[in-house]
């Protein structure tokens, strides 16, 4: 495995593997992996001749500065993991590498950036537009890999290729998770052991309510749901929204799509932790 922090270099590299007609994948990432990460590694190590994987803590993406001092940083851990799941080339840039001057692209990326995450954060959908797009420009892989616990974040990025007409294809992969439900996150490991005790409310209450969905209207299930999870004393849920699974648009009928898809933001104490469950 080769470990490289200039963009040109790994340009090079890639140029000669593409060459032997190889098939590259790209994992992107901003490090801190666990096995949600892997998982992705793995499918794009079976499915590619060449696995990428970026390390790369994008600034622009982060609208709480807080946020982004406290992101985790543990390259020399994340690069044992990679090798010994097969991966070929690691990409860890500077933050000087990716943005020698600043990206002043503005995405229009339309719906499915205006709703949940969208006007919740405002600019982290432009700044993961400009972080992806660049990566996609480096490595031109043929799939790119993405975990489903980020739900509308594929749709955008599949928006994003749609606008640049972008040759890759956009793989999603199922969450993974905790053996007691919680969705892996690198954000996990600042949950008080109090805060992780109850964390897996927010999976159980979602497994609950897919039972719910049978019988009961959209809203009936959004209030179970928002409900049970403001009940427990370190919890807030932030928002609850059962949308298309295509178009990120909230549906107030079960009969509006054939993909019904719940995506959930809840604080855990100070923790902001997101999951989603496909109705």
């Amino acid at each position: 495995m080769i470990v490289v922090e200039k963009k040109q270099e790994l340009k090079e590299y890639l140029a000669a593997e593409r060459q032997q007609g190889k098939h590259i994948g790209l994992v992107p990432t901003m490090g801190a992996l666990h096995a949600g990460h892997l998982s992705l590694v793995k499918r794009c190590v079976e499915e590619n001749e060449v696995c990428v994987v970026s390390v790369f803590v994008n600034p622009t993406q982060f609208n709480d500065k807080h946020d982004l001092e406290t992101y985790p940083r543990t390259l020399e851990a994340d690069c044992a993991l990679l090798e010994a799941a097969g991966c070929a080339y690691v990409f860890a840039p500077s933050v000087e590498e990716m943005y020698p001057e600043p990206d002043t692209r503005q995405f229009h990326l339309g719906p499915v950036a205006e709703v949940m995450e969208g006007p919740r954060r405002p600019g982290h959908f432009n700044g993961v537009a400009q972080v992806v797009s660049k990566l996609f420009y480096i490595v031109e892989p043929d799939k790119a890999y993405f975990g489903e616990k980020d739900f509308q974040q594929i749709a955008v990025v599949r928006e994003m290729v749609r606008q640049l007409e972008l040759p890759v294809e956009i793989v999603a992969c199922p969450i993974q998770r905790e053996a007691d439900g919680l969705a892996l996150s690198s954000r996990n490991v600042r949950l008080t052991p109090e805060q992780r005790k109850e964390a897996p409310l927010i999976a159980h209450t979602l497994q609950e309510s897919l039972a719910l969905a049978k019988k009961e209207t959209v809203e009936e299930v959004k209030r179970f749901v928002c409900d049970a999870l403001n009940a427990n004393p370190v919890m807030e849920v932030e928002y609850f929204e059962i949308v298309d699974g295509h178009t990120m648009q909230p549906i107030a009928d079960w009969k509006e799509t054939d993909y019904p898809v719940g995506c959930i933001t809840v604080y855990c104490g100070e923790v902001r932790l997101i999951d989603n469950i496909k109705y």
